[in-house]
């Protein structure tokens, strides 16, 4: 079954680079623990969905094909490791009635051949199948918008983003951008302390 052409990635509002000791500054600091650990930690989404939810992650694809000048993509820098042609993977991560993330992928179109042949199957979940070393790199955090976004998540922005890389064998396997949900709050808590909300609110 044909799969859409991937469309324009959402509006980046702001973007910090993980350096050392960017954690420590502006709103990285900021954040409340548990979504300090969800945004920049190097565990698995799909595992952490599923530990606060208690239900398993179903991957919605909605576009899947090669990434061309004008199809509206804003890639992470890092895309720029990657080898020619690529692909762009883009899909909705839901835990039952809940849709709490949105992903976009960008791969080598061989590399993505081999690894994402279960395209309703989590990248991670295909990328370890057979217990391979793989190596996750988170190298940027963010906010991002997009009126389909809001529409989807049923809140509006902005959204917390990341975006990481997945490394086999010393070299860049995938760049992979996450945008969260506002509903995961339920969860987890407020993303920012109430004083820090209601300054960026101007209150």
């Amino acid at each position: 079954m044909p799969v859409a052409a991937p469309a324009p990635s959402p509006t980046l509002l702001w973007q910090t680079a993980l350096v050392q000791g960017a954690l420590r500054q502006g709103c990285c600091g900021e954040l409340t623990g548990p979504w300090r650990l969800l945004l920049l930690g190097d565990g698995s989404p799909t595992r952490h969905l599923e530990s606060l939810t208690g239900l398993p992650v179903e991957i919605e694809l909605v576009a899947m094909g090669l990434q061309r000048p004008d199809d509206g993509a804003r890639p992470p820098a890092e895309v720029e490791e990657l080898a020619e042609p690529l692909i762009r993977r883009q899909v909705w991560l839901r835990c039952g009635p809940h849709t709490l993330a949105w992903a976009e992928s960008w791969w080598n179109q061989q590399r993505a051949e081999e690894h994402l042949q279960q395209r309703d199957q989590p990248i991670w979940r295909s990328l370890t199948s057979n217990r391979a070393e793989l190596f996750r790199e988170v190298d940027g955090l963010g906010q991002v918008d997009a009126l389909w976004l809001a529409q989807r998540f049923g809140q509006p922005g902005p959204f917390w983003s990341r975006h990481y890389r997945f490394f086999r064998g010393g070299q860049p396997l995938t760049v992979i951008r996450e945008v969260f949900s506002p509903e995961l709050e339920q969860w987890l808590g407020p993303a920012l302390p109430a004083w820090s909300a209601a300054a960026q609110a101007g209150i």
